[in-house]
């Protein structure tokens, strides 16, 4: 899986080059071109360098999924490094990586298993029992047998109303599946924070849900990253080594920028302003989980700030100060909860249909 991963990385990390010497080509002013080739050519090598040393380490370290956060943390830190005041500087540099990471992220690249698969195999000696079993899989005949649609843009999928699914019952659903004994789910993602009640079936019985904004999600904590110039997956790690959480009154995204300009003046460190950020987020979070119901014995944390250690270490400070010891289930495939729910309604549609038949 690590190889597989890294062979898309890479693919990404050579089309985001791409782009970026082309913007280079347009944007930048005649005199300072050779040079910003020059520096980009060399930052995407070692950023390569870096993933394929990361790949071959004994154990990898905790990082995003995202090749956003990935490759956005190393070109800040390679830019700083790099930018040179008479050439290309700092500012440049991470505009451009700006410009063209949105490119890189809506052009449809081919990142799936038949395309990646031979080059993860060489790196990893390619053995002949699995190169047998990875033949046959991607010669396999898949018969499409049922499908839900579920997230933000379900409604513009060509399905039928009743393979449709609400990202609330998917996540309750696939929460519950994955650890049976569930009973609430919290899940913060990029853009809302869901609070769920499931029965022992994983049915939904009540729900509260912030998607006013994205305020105390996902896209905050890109915003906070995006200011100190920091990949969103090094927020939580810097975060768990203060030592004098600061109070942060707003996680309201449009004034993020102004509080954290302020706070840093202050003199205050950035881990102690990050392990109040999370702190903040986390208190958001307790209201919506207060109002659907409390958090009962069995709770489950999903989305992609279930990845993100001071997220965790908050939730658990909270929940037992205001609801005494709890279960907390965190499966290291959190973010994919929603779609394994969707996935079991799919089955569940094609089960009732042969029934039917």
């Amino acid at each position: 899986m690590r190889a597989f991963r890294l062979e898309q990385t890479l693919y990404q990390l050579r089309r985001l080059e791409s782009w970026v010497h082309d913007t280079v080509d347009k944007t930048v002013a005649e005199h300072l071109r050779p040079a910003t080739h020059e520096v980009v050519g060399e930052m995407v090598k070692r950023i390569e360098a870096e993933e394929v040393a990361i790949f071959e380490a004994p154990e990898a370290p905790s990082r995003s999924d995202f090749f956003r956060d990935i490759v956005g943390s190393a070109w800040s830190r390679l830019a700083e490094e790099m930018a040179n005041p008479q050439g290309p500087n700092f500012d440049l540099l991470l505009g451009l990586f700006d410009k063209c990471i949105i490119q890189v992220e809506n052009e449809p690249l081919e990142l799936g298993f038949r395309d990646h698969i031979s080059g993860a195999l060489e790196r990893i000696g390619n053995p002949e029992d699995v190169r047998a079993g990875v033949d046959e899989a991607v010669n396999a005949e898949l018969d499409l047998v049922a499908t839900v649609g579920t997230g933000y843009g379900r409604a513009r999928l060509p399905f039928p109303k009743e393979q449709i699914r609400s990202e609330i019952l998917c996540h309750g659903l696939g929460a519950s599946t994955m650890f049976p004994g569930t009973r609430t789910v919290l899940d913060i993602g990029g853009q809302d924070t869901k609070a769920i009640q499931v029965d022992e079936n994983g049915i939904v019985t009540s729900f509260q849900m912030n998607d006013r904004c994205a305020a105390g999600c996902g896209r905050y904590l890109g915003y906070i990253a995006d200011e100190m110039n920091l990949g969103v997956h090094e927020l939580g790690p810097l975060a768990e080594k203060s030592r004098q959480r600061v109070a942060i009154n707003s996680t309201c995204t449009v004034f993020a920028g102004a509080e954290l300009r302020e706070r840093l003046s202050l003199g205050e460190k950035r881990e102690d302003i990050l392990a109040g950020l999370h702190r903040a987020i986390i208190l958001r979070a307790m209201s919506l989980l207060a109002r659907s119901g409390g958090v009962d014995e069995e709770f489950t944390f999903t989305g992609g700030v279930a990845n993100n250690a001071a997220a965790v270490r908050a939730l658990r400070e909270l929940i037992e100060e205001n609801y005494g010891k709890r279960t907390l289930n965190i499966s290291p495939d959190s973010i994919y909860t929603g779609a394994l729910g969707a996935a079991i309604f799919a089955k569940r549609i094609a089960e009732e249909s042969a029934v039917a038949t």
